[in-house]
């Protein structure tokens, strides 16, 4: 099984070959997606929103995607990992982004960090790529912007390549301004939400492919698998077998 690198995934962008990225929270999801042939298994900070019910993103500390970090290091042998670095240490200064970033390598065996917001901060890019870490930068469409959005964002692509990113994530990309970033930077642009196959590849959350949470008993949203009705059926009939004084399916006799 050869180990996916950086420069692997430029070699899949030079000849036109899209990049999978699955982003995933623990050791399970981790070695399933890596069995898939995924390049990418992202840990993104939004596991405080989508799996722990948080309400705020900025809630999840440093210590705690380290922890979830490390057990998707552990399911996964093939695909690079990347890991995010939480909105706190960003808000506090270069300095202590680079040392996030040292902490999530050195502690949790993550291969690249992703830096969202990268684009109003490439000195924090170039920060980390000194202190020997890939960087994966996050970027976005953002409709407050001035009147030429795309040459805007293509501006912001090469900032961010300048300044050392190995990798883009692009997110509510389009089809007009993600072509345009594709073929204006060198490195992969890869897109979680709002992306297309404009770019040189995808990122999803396996939870929402998959369908896991709650709310897909109710979404007529299509999704690769319903995963949570067929845990809610599981479930009952594992209650009603209980109820009923029968053995249950897998347990001890």
């Amino acid at each position: 099984m050869e180990k996916v690198t950086i420069s692997a995934l430029h070699e899949m962008k030079r000849h036109g070959q899209k990049i999978v990225g699955i982003v995933a929270w623990d050791f399970q999801i981790a070695q399933i997606a890596d069995r898939t042939g995924a390049e990418i298994i992202s840990v993104g900070d939004s596991v405080g929103i989508n799996l722990w019910g948080r309400s705020d993103l900025s809630d999840v500390t440093l210590d705690e995607m380290i922890i979830v970090c490390s057990a998707v290091r552990r399911g996964t042998k093939r695909a690079l990992v990347s890991c995010d670095i939480p909105l706190g240490p960003l808000k506090t200064g270069v300095e202590n982004v680079v040392r996030a970033a040292i902490r999530i390598v050195q502690e949790a065996g993550a291969d690249l960090v992703k830096l969202d917001q990268a684009a109003d901060f490439p000195d924090a890019v170039t920060a980390i790529v000194r202190a020997g870490v890939p960087v994966f930068a996050q970027f976005e469409m953002n409709q407050l912007r001035a009147e030429d959005v795309t040459a805007r964002l293509v501006a912001d692509a090469k900032r961010l390549e300048a300044a050392g990113a190995c990798l883009l994530d692009f997110k509510h990309s389009g089809p007009i301004a993600g072509p345009a970033v594709v073929s204006g930077v060198s490195i992969p642009v890869l897109g979680g939400l709002g992306g297309g196959p404009w770019l040189d590849g995808r990122i999803r959350m396996a939870h929402a492919a998959i369908g896991y949470a709650a709310s897909a008993l109710e979404s007529r949203t299509e999704t690769y698998a319903n995963v949570a009705k067929l845990t809610l059926d599981a479930l009952t009939a594992y209650g009603n077998d209980v109820r009923a004084g029968r053995q249950i399916k897998g347990g001890v006799q």
